[in-house]
């Protein structure tokens, strides 16, 4: 229950404190007293956004704090979730900065505007004049649905589970973008590995293509130097080895006479199978040295094979190209991905969406069994609100896949007069009865105790005579069972009340401000009376106001 409003620098309003009680309030006054400036500044405390054109003041800052009754314990949880305080009397503060930053609290803990909203639209419910246009919002036609379930909890339960459905589905994502990513680098590697293991790779491979290459790049060179050296040493006619026989047959005639000489003799008769050999050689290397263009292309080829290697996997040598395929090799053998966590978790999804679908079911038949009742009550109450041909409907369709809130869509059918079909609330109802409706349906919802405040801001628009009575009767029957609080213009209901504030304007050091003030019994008299006769307030005004508060 609302106990306190405390307002200061906020539109018209310099300093203001209002105490409420429980039962049934209304708030009358001249149009732009500053009735709607209150229910601005209680929307400030509950959530809503502001800006600093709402200080009255702009030097200084705005604050507005509102204290509730806790009579239950049903937002204990809610506190506890957000790390509050949960205390009986709970205070609400809204601070706006001159240069435009927003502070709240709860109980005196700082809070984000998120937080304080969630906590401030469930301690009170402000219907201001567009509301009533909700009514043809299918998001809030469920919500009003699901409010008259009698176990709600198959639906916290649904809500719970399809939370849980979202995050196991996003997690699957994950994992199936994971083994994407691993499929893809499994086969960037394995074909890495696969050029690797083709090109076959052998140690110090390189530096003998390269040689190879070049021998093989100047094979007619190498072949003419191999023939003249051969020339040179046996097959000239002055050979290198003629020469050095005669030099071998002198030294032996000498050595019959020089002693000396024998050994001298040895030496050239090695140096003769040196050079006989050597010659040997060079004939067979001068045989073996023949240009072949397509080994000379073979070599080519594979050079250019290790180069391209050695540039894609950006090694300097030929030694590190060898490294890079080892290395490969093992990142490959420590690569994995357990494709049975993926798939168990599909089995998981697939298990968790049934049991959705089961609630989904469940939940679906749960509404429809609530929409009768709350059909027949809010016709009922239309009935009484000078709508004798009324008639409202609920249809609940299935939508073709789940949704955060089941598989349900609510359309809110009405039709306002005899023999007319029922249509979607949007294509068929005026302003005048979207309001009556909202006022029918805001009656039901305080069975439910949801809503321990409930604001009108004039729910009588373009309501009069004896269906103003008749509204009177409906908002005094709510205020039973909840604190209601109401801005109006119309007497019936301002008689009904069991609380009476009065807004309005004065003149104050050259500014406009607005003032609001509780009314005693005689206030309330003449206050209706001036209602009554627009402001010219006779004796016989007097008399049918005072008949008013009697009925």
């Amino acid at each position: 229950m609302l106990q306190k409003l405390l307002v200061s620098n906020y539109a018209l309003i310099d300093k203001l404190e209002i105490e409420f009680k429980s039962g049934f309030t209304v708030i009358t006054g001249e149009t732009g007293a500053g009735k709607s400036i209150l229910l601005g500044a209680l929307g400030l405390v509950i959530g809503k956004r502001a800006d600093v054109s709402v200080l009255s003041d702009p030097g200084k800052k705005c604050v507005v704090e509102v204290v509730f009754k806790l009579d239950d314990t049903r937002l204990k949880p809610v506190f506890e979730k957000l790390s509050l305080d949960f205390e009986q009397d709970c205070l609400l503060r809204r601070e706006i900065n001159p240069n435009g930053k927003s502070r709240a609290f709860i109980n005196d803990t700082p809070v984000n505007l998120q937080q304080l909203k969630l906590i401030g639209t469930q301690l009170v419910d402000i219907h201001e004049q567009h509301d009533s246009l909700l009514l043809t919002d299918q998001t809030f036609q469920l919500s009003v649905l699901d409010a008259m379930l009698v176990s709600p909890e198959v639906l916290l339960n649904y809500r719970s589970k399809f939370q849980d459905y979202l995050q196991l589905k996003n997690e699957i994502q994950q994992l199936k973008s994971s083994l994407e990513s691993y499929e893809a680098a499994f086969d960037f590697i394995s074909f890495q590995l696969e050029e690797f293991e083709k090109a076959a790779l052998q140690p110090n491979e390189l530096e003998e293509l390269e040689q190879r290459l070049n021998t093989l790049t100047h094979a007619e060179e190498i072949k003419a130097a191999l023939f003249t050296s051969n020339q040179i040493l046996q097959h000239s006619e002055e050979s290198l080895l003629q020469q050095i026989n005669q030099l071998g047959l002198q030294l032996k005639r000498l050595s019959n006479y020089l002693p000396e000489a024998i050994d001298l003799n040895a030496r050239i008769e090695s140096i003769q199978i040196d050079l006989k050999d050597i010659s040997f050689e060079l004939a067979r290397m001068e045989d073996e040295s023949q240009f072949d263009p397509h080994e000379l292309t073979s070599c080519q080829e594979r050079l250019d094979l290790i180069n391209h290697l050695m540039h894609k996997h950006r090694v300097q040598d030929y030694k590190a190209l060898l490294e890079a395929h080892m290395e490969l090799d093992a990142k490959q053998s420590k690569m994995g991905f357990d494709k049975d966590i993926l798939k168990n978790k599909e089995i998981e999804l697939s298990t968790l969406k049934a049991y959705l679908q089961k609630l989904a079911d469940e939940l679906h038949q749960k509404r429809i069994d609530a929409a009768i009742p709350f059909e027949r009550d809010v016709t009922k109450v239309l009935h009484e609100l000078g709508m004798p041909h009324a008639v409202f409907r609920l249809k609940c369709e299935r939508t073709e896949k789940l949704h955060p809130e089941g598989q349900t869509t609510v359309h809110f059918q009405f039709s306002a007069n005899k023999g007319v079909e029922v249509a979607d609330m949007g294509k068929i109802a005026s302003g005048g009865e979207l309001s009556r409706l909202m006022l029918a349906v805001k009656n039901k919802l305080t069975d439910t105790g949801m809503i321990p405040t409930l604001v009108f801001d004039e729910i009588d628009t373009g309501v009069s005579g004896e269906v103003a009575a008749k509204l009177a009767k409906v908002l005094k029957q709510m205020s039973m069972g909840m604190q209601l609080i109401t801005i109006t213009h119309l007497p019936q209901i301002a008689s009904q009340a069991d609380h009476h504030f009065h807004v309005f304007k004065q003149e104050e050091n050259e500014r406009t401000q607005s003032s609001i003030k509780a009314l005693s019994t005689d206030e309330r008299y003449y206050e209706v009376a001036k209602m009554l006769s627009n402001d010219n307030v006779t004796s016989t005004a007097l008399k049918a106001a005072k008949e008013l508060f009697k009925q």
